[in-house]
């Protein structure tokens, strides 16, 4: 699979790893002095339940990968691995949703855009692709991701898709001639 790998990236954030790992400090913090003070109400345990998440949020959302192949786009987050068939891809551009919707947050996360349902992969501080997709993933219908290098990944998706596209249309139109030559026989 690395021989066929047109296209690899490794994303880290150090405003997210900040947050996050503040968050955790912040509700590790808080649950430490309830244990102290001999207070195991409901308090301390949303404070761990709290401590827990933003806990892991720090170790898996440290960094996002993405690697393209001519068959596929694969998104790597911590333990979470989004992969779209290349042949599944109908269109691909830059990022363009309402800042809100942008600053959502850092990680993944689900959410209706244009009446789309979207998964995105992403980090505050950097551009985003999107996907979309000819057959939904489950409710998914499209995808995007942060990258440094936007312009690179929408070339190289662009011209896998058009390669696979040609490939597929060269295929066909291959079986088609040798059933009519098998036909005539």
């Amino acid at each position: 699979m690395n021989n066929d790998l047109l296209y690899h990236e490794r994303i880290t954030s150090n405003k997210t790893e900040a947050l996050f790992l503040g968050l955790t400090i912040l509700f590790f913090g808080l649950l430490c002095s309830r244990v102290k003070d001999g207070d195991l109400d409901a308090l301390a345990v949303v404070f761990f339940l709290f401590f827990g998440v933003f806990l892991f949020y720090s170790v898996n959302y440290r960094t996002l990968t993405i690697r393209i192949t001519s068959e596929a786009l694969m998104l790597t987050f911590g333990i979470f691995t989004w992969t779209v068939a290349v042949g599944n891809i109908e269109t691909c551009a830059l990022d363009d949703v309402p800042i809100f919707m942008r600053m959502g947050g850092a990680g993944i996360h689900f959410m209706m855009i244009r009446k789309r349902y979207r998964a995105s992969f992403n980090f505050l501080e950097y551009p985003r692709v999107v996907i979309a997709f000819k057959r939904k993933a489950g409710p998914v219908r499209d995808i995007s991701f942060s990258t440094r290098r936007p312009d690179d990944v929408l070339r190289i998706l662009q011209e896998t898709i058009a390669a696979k596209t040609t490939l597929q249309q060269g295929r066909s139109t291959d079986s088609g001639l040798s059933a009519l030559e098998i036909h005539q026989s």
